[in-house]
């Protein structure tokens, strides 16, 4: 169970309450698209379905998110970035992600394509 005062899930070494609890909370809106890759992260860990909703795209987002019980995230790697900056409005995030499921380690890789709309990242899509 992820408390407030443990580490985030999303590798940045800080506590979750300060880290990605904060933009899961919506205190917050994540200011790069690393950030918002990193929260989204946290939120499948987490089991924050609804996060992981307002952060996607509408135009590709699933019409229902159901999370697998039997995942366990545990750790994210940042393999690589272009764009996302603070002043800039589109990005992408290369990522290894990496979890557990029925006790067999696995991992899945991505290049995701993030768009920021009204000042929000939004999650778009794996780069083709």
């Amino acid at each position: 169970m992820i408390t407030d005062d443990s580490r985030c899930p999303c590798g940045l070494g800080e506590p979750y309450g300060v880290c990605c609890g904060r933009f899961h909370r919506g205190d917050a809106t994540a200011p790069t698209a690393e950030l918002l890759m990193r929260s989204r992260f946290s939120a499948f860990a987490v089991g924050d379905t609804a996060y992981l909703t307002k952060t996607w795209h509408p135009k590709t987002r699933p019409a229902d998110l159901e999370l697998d019980p039997g995942q366990r995230w545990t750790f994210l790697e940042i393999l690589g970035k272009t764009g996302g900056g603070l002043l800039e409005n589109e990005g992408t995030v290369e990522f290894r992600a990496h979890y557990r499921q029925d006790r067999r380690a696995d991992s899945m890789h991505e290049n995701s394509h993030f768009v920021r709309v009204d000042g929000q990242w939004l999650y778009e899509a794996p780069v083709r």
